[in-house]
């Protein structure tokens, strides 16, 4: 039994997890860039406040990257293509993002605030892209056993890029001037160049054909647009339970996504200072989120995808509970390491798990664009749904609260169930 879980564990060894590190590094790095530290650095500058909530809209590409995923999941670049579908197509964004990095350092915000603006939203589509690619490069590089540990590593690498540009750079702040620090910064994007230069195509990438349409310029157009656009939902939609699927996928991190707006509003009402729930969350918490994808990606190579998922989400239901037990302790600074780090494991775990099932979906001559709908549709619970957890709280109070939102694995895990009972019936079937 040991023997069995620890040659699971061996996966973690392969040379491949070394790219998922850098990858997901470089996947990470322009988040906190165009968002938290850009934040201090508008203020810094004496921006008006008003005008430092206008910037958030910057961000608004990460929400649509999946309108020209099917560009980046078809189309071969010209000169740098030879070195592959994937790996061009990152180390596009990886130089486009370098260099826009770069040009918001030299930019005043408070002398021009609108050019670092539009510079910034140039980021952010770099950066979404990127994320396009990057998703579709780690997917087709694992077999389907392979998917949660290479998404726990991923993971972890987007972690540590998010402290790079968050904690370090603030740290870099506080003697450097602001442009010197991005500077930096845009520096940290040569890791993601640097891996991409030393790792290798997908294998599955010899499965993808280009089809060769001869004709008018309007009939080779609607051949791309049919190839590129319709043909991923036509295929997608070809499994008998795509509608289950897509229902499950809105479903299963509903409880953690409710949980998420309201987490620092209760550590605050708890009486917790701002450098105790910083402390907590950010050390204690990336530590188990880490540790849980790890172990979460063992549990998926070792257990399979459906009975990882059942494992997971059950755990994410039951973590959720023990804030029950901080609502009643109140200022307990050692039940809320305690609280984050049980539900920080179990957050980890149940990701890794859900993002290896989210890769086995995917078609290799679709991946990105299949990959980052359903991801889109992930991300639809949080900023839909979650939008009501206040006025929950308001309603019912933090315990019950907290009890609610434990219950919120129960829809997902039924619909599991479903998933589940139709594969036994038609193992064969799509």
């Amino acid at each position: 039994m040991l023997n069995r879980w620890l040659r699971a564990l061996q996966i973690y060894a392969d040379r491949r997890m070394a790219v998922m590190v850098g990858l997901g590094f470089s996947s990470g790095l322009p988040l906190m860039l165009v968002g938290g530290t850009l934040s201090l650095w508008l203020d810094a500058a004496e921006v008006s406040y008003a005008l430092i909530g206008v910037f958030s809209l910057v961000k608004t590409p990460y929400s649509f990257k999946w309108l020209w995923a099917p560009l980046i999941d078809r189309l071969r670049l010209p000169v740098l293509g030879r070195m592959g579908r994937r790996r061009s197509w990152a180390l596009l964004t990886q130089i486009v993002l370098l260099v826009s990095l770069v040009l918001m350092a030299l930019i005043n915000p408070a002398e021009n605030p609108l050019l670092l603006a539009t510079v910034a939203v140039v980021v952010v589509l770099a950066s979404a892209s990127q994320d396009v690619v990057l998703d579709a490069f780690r997917i087709e590089s694992f077999d389907d056993e392979e998917q949660g540990a290479a998404a726990a590593i991923f993971v972890l690498g987007y972690r540590l890029g998010m402290l790079f540009s968050g904690a370090v750079a603030l740290w870099l702040a506080s003697f450097l001037s602001w442009q010197e620090v991005y500077l930096i910064m845009a520096g940290g994007a040569l890791v993601g160049i640097f891996t991409i230069l030393q790792a290798k195509e997908p294998c599955k990438d010899a499965e993808f054909h280009e089809i060769k349409v001869i004709g008018s310029r309007r009939e080779r157009f609607i051949a791309f647009m049919q190839k590129a656009v319709v043909a991923p939902f036509a295929d997608f939609m070809k499994r008998s339970d795509w509608k289950l699927i897509l229902l499950f996928v809105f479903l299963y991190k509903m409880s953690d996504a409710y949980m998420g707006p309201m987490a620092n509003v209760f550590y605050k009402a708890m009486g917790f200072s701002m450098i105790e729930i910083a402390s907590v969350s950010k050390f204690f918490g990336m530590g188990a989120t880490i540790l849980g994808g790890i172990i979460g990606g063992i549990v998926v190579s070792r257990c399979g995808l459906f009975r990882s998922l059942w494992i997971c989400g059950i755990l994410q239901g039951v973590t959720t509970l023990v804030f029950v037990a901080q609502a009643y302790a109140g200022h307990n600074i050692w039940m809320l390491v305690g609280c984050i780090t049980l539900d920080n494991i179990s957050g980890g775990m149940s990701m890794a798990a859900f993002v290896a099932y989210l890769s086995s979906l995917c078609s290799v001559a679709y991946t990105a664009t299949q990959y980052a709908l359903l991801s889109s549709l992930m991300s639809l619970a949080r900023d839909a749904v979650a939008a009501t957890s206040g006025k929950m709280v308001e309603l019912v109070g933090w315990p019950m609260f907290f009890s609610i939102t434990s219950l919120m694995v129960i829809p997902g895990l039924f619909v599991l169930y479903l998933l589940q009972k139709r594969a036994v019936k038609n193992p064969d079937k799509p």
